[in-house]
């Protein structure tokens, strides 16, 4: 793995925008608007990328659609974190071939994570001729350059070297929302957890400069947006690489500052650098939202250290109970993995009674995966499926009725709201800890924050009216 960060001059970047304007001439030549496509997988850092990958298409003179069908460009964005995620993908891919025998002059590739992975990339070589390249997320910023060489040698294009982590400032973003914005703070990570792939593909943790950011949140807000979250593997670690007294509590503290009505929301925080600083912080600011996603993974101390956390279960609670004392109002969320190579019934019971004693508002839950290439694909499992699906579906069903009695809590209570959204002939909204309210309204009032009082609940939201 190459460790090294490059960050991309602004001459080279140049030389990307000159490819976009050779495409863009390409299509005018031939009389056409471009489409193109672009679908996107796994988690938020993905949805970033797209919009970077749209944003290149739009400076190249495309449109973009909503479907793969008559398409000239087919983009898929991919996750590598689990097995289902990559089959699907391939899947996907596979059907392609009919849209592309239907459209012939369609270019398809495959970029992200999985483009990382030296046997994804063997194996569309060998079994995928449709797809006309794959570049991994360290050569996203050039993709202007993969897809011109595409249209003007009508060769593959495969970009997958184990090229250094890089930081490329000034790639044009086609956002999706313009009231939420998503915002890269830092790539990739450092911890290596024993089950994660993100390490080997995304590369070493590597962040932005303060200066950078910080424009790109003033301008955002400046545009309307109401809601900015900021996005790395792990936000904690935020100018390690950088800084020796400026962290990621210091970059709430300064974006907070910032003229506007916003709310700033971040993820993932890993609890290895969660510190108190960081949660002083988040309750001293209004416009920090006082909700936190803290994966916890597993509650057994001994599953932790196998999983290489660099935490234990009451270090975990120690966090947890500090956290909770200084915003009582937090909006609390994790991610927990049921069956990890080895997990006793002793142990998933752990895992239970943490997720009894903290009362998460909500959990994202999880069967372990295995991953080739990772040090727990290596590990016995003695565990059968059945065991695992028992265990999963008694944790769900633990969380469940927590998360419906902390819901049936907020009836009666008002609520100040980001309303951002129609859900059929109701308005939807987000509570300050990001919890989703339907609500009778006129449309008129999206975008704006509004006090709302909450008349219903059920495990998964809850309705409300305005004040």
């Amino acid at each position: 793995m190459n460790t090294k960060t490059t960050v991309i001059s602004e001459a080279e970047l140049s030389k990307q925008f000159v490819f976009c304007d050779k495409i863009s001439a390409y299509w005018h030549d031939k009389n056409t608007t471009p489409v193109a496509y672009v679908e996107t997988y796994g988690c938020q850092q993905n949805e970033a990328d797209s919009e970077k990958l749209r944003g290149y298409l739009i400076q190249s003179g495309y449109t973009i659609g909503s479907e793969a069908e008559g398409a000239d460009v087919v983009i898929m964005n991919t996750c590598a974190i689990r097995e289902h995620a990559e089959q699907r993908v391939f899947g996907n891919l596979g059907a392609l071939t009919h849209t592309k025998r239907r459209h012939q002059g369609q270019k398809i590739f495959l970029c992200g994570c999985m483009a990382g992975e030296t046997k994804v990339s063997d194996r569309i070589k060998k079994s995928y001729p449709h797809v006309d390249g794959v570049f991994s997320t360290h050569h996203l910023w050039q993709f202007p350059e993969i897809l011109w060489n595409v249209l003007s040698r009508g060769k593959r294009q495969f970009y997958i070297e184990d090229e250094p982590g890089s930081i490329a400032e000034g790639i044009p973003q086609a956002r999706d929302n313009a009231l939420k914005s998503w915002v890269s703070i830092m790539y990739g990570c450092n911890n290596f957890c024993t089950y994660c792939i993100v390490p080997y593909v995304r590369g070493r943790e590597r962040s932005r400069k303060k200066e950078d950011i910080l424009a790109e949140c003033r301008c955002l807000i400046e545009a309307g947006s109401k809601e900015i979250t900021l996005l790395g593997q792990n936000v904690n670690s935020y100018g390690k690489d950088l800084y020796n007294d400026f962290d990621f509590a210091d970059l709430l503290a300064a974006i907070a500052e910032i003229p506007g009505q916003f709310l700033i929301r971040f993820m993932t925080s890993h609890p290895r650098d969660a510190s108190k600083k960081l949660f002083d912080t988040m309750a001293a600011s209004p416009k920090i939202a006082k909700q936190l996603h803290l994966p916890f993974q597993s509650g057994s101390t001994r599953v932790l250290k196998a999983m290489n956390r660099h935490y234990d279960r009451e270090k975990y609670l120690e966090l947890v109970r500090y956290a909770k004392q200084v915003m009582p109002e937090l909006v609390l969320t994790s991610d927990v993995i049921v069956g990890f190579p080895g997990e006793t019934e002793e142990e998933f019971e752990e895992t239970i009674s943490l997720i009894e004693s903290v009362h998460y508002d909500s959990l994202f839950t999880f069967i372990f995966s295995s991953r080739p290439g990772t040090p727990a694909a290596e590990m016995e499992d003695p565990t059968p499926k059945e065991e695992k699906n028992r265990r999963f579906d008694r944790l769900c069903a633990v969380q469940n009725a927590i998360s419906e009695e902390i819901h049936a809590n907020y009836i009666g209570k008002t609520l100040r709201c980001l309303i951002d959204g129609v859900d059929k002939d109701l308005l939807t909204a987000r509570t300050e800890g990001g919890r989703l309210v339907r609500l009778e309204g006129d449309e008129s009032l999206i975008g704006t924050f509004a006090d709302v009082t909450i008349t219903g609940a059920t495990t998964w939201s809850l309705t409300g009216q305005l004040k």
